[in-house]
C-alpha cells in the first residue's frame, strides 16, 4: 500500500493547545494567581492579552508550559465526547503535534494529562515542538497524504494546506479574522465529527 495513502487511513492530526485542550483558561488562571490581569481577552499573544513586554510575555508562556500545571489542563469545549467517539466507533487514531517544550518533563505531564482526558488508545503518536515552535518539520512525514489537520493557528491551517493535508481551523477570538478559501472554520468538535464522518 502507498505510504501516504497508509497514513491518512483513520489517522487525525492534532494540535493540542486550543484544540483538545483549553490552554488559554489554565495559563489566564495561572498568570492571575502570579499578580497579573486579562487586559485584552481577545489576545491571541500573551504580550497583548496581558499587556507586557514580548519578551516577558514568552519567557511567561514557556515558564507555564513546564509547570506543575500542564499536568492537568481541562479539555477544550466538547472535545472529549467528539475525539473518542471518532476512535471508539469509527476507528480514528490521533497524531498530537503540539508546540509545548523541548523540556521531557513537560513532555510527560501533558501525555499524562492528554490520556488522561481522551483514554490510553485514543493517541498513536506525540510530537512535541519547543514553546511557540514552527511545526514545518513535524508535518513534513504527511506531506500530501490528505489527513486532516486541526489547529487553532491561521498560520499552522495555511501551512498545512500548503503541505496537502486538510485543515480544519477551531474557532477561537484571536482567528476570527482570518479568511481563506483554503482552510474550513469549526465552531467545535461536534462539526469535525460531522465532516470527518460525512466525507
Amino acid at each position: 500500500m502507498d505510504t501516504k495513502l497508509k497514513l491518512k487511513q483513520k489517522r487525525i492530526l492534532v494540535d493540542a493547545d486550543g484544540v483538545l485542550l483549553d490552554w488559554m483558561y489554565a495559563f489566564d488562571q495561572w498568570m492571575i494567581r502570579h499578580g497579573f490581569q486579562v487586559n485584552d481577552p481577545n489576545g491571541y499573544k500573551v504580550d497583548e492579552r496581558f499587556h507586557i513586554e514580548r519578551d516577558k510575555g514568552k519567557m511567561y508562556a514557556k515558564m507555564f508550559n513546564e509547570s506543575a500545571w500542564i499536568r492537568k489542563l481541562p479539555p477544550h469545549k466538547d472535545a472529549i465526547h467528539y475525539v473518542k467517539k471518532l476512535h471508539q466507533e469509527h476507528g480514528y487514531v490521533f497524531h498530537v503535534i503540539s508546540s509545548l517544550s523541548d523540556d521531557e518533563y513537560s513532555q510527560h505531564l501533558r501525555t499524562k494529562n492528554l490520556r488522561e482526558l481522551f483514554g490510553d488508545t485514543v493517541f498513536e503518536k506525540y510530537v512535541y515542538l519547543d514553546t511557540g515552535a514552527d511545526k514545518d518539520a513535524a508535518l513534513e512525514p504527511y506531506r500530501d497524504s490528505g489527513c486532516y489537520w486541526v489547529e487553532d493557528k491561521p498560520e499552522n491551517s495555511e501551512l498545512g494546506y500548503r503541505m496537502g493535508l486538510i485543515p480544519l481551523l477551531m474557532e477561537h477570538d484571536h482567528n476570527a479574522d482570518h479568511v481563506s478559501d483554503n482552510v474550513r472554520r469549526v465552531q467545535n468538535w461536534r462539526e469535525v465529527y460531522e465532516i470527518i464522518t460525512q466525507s
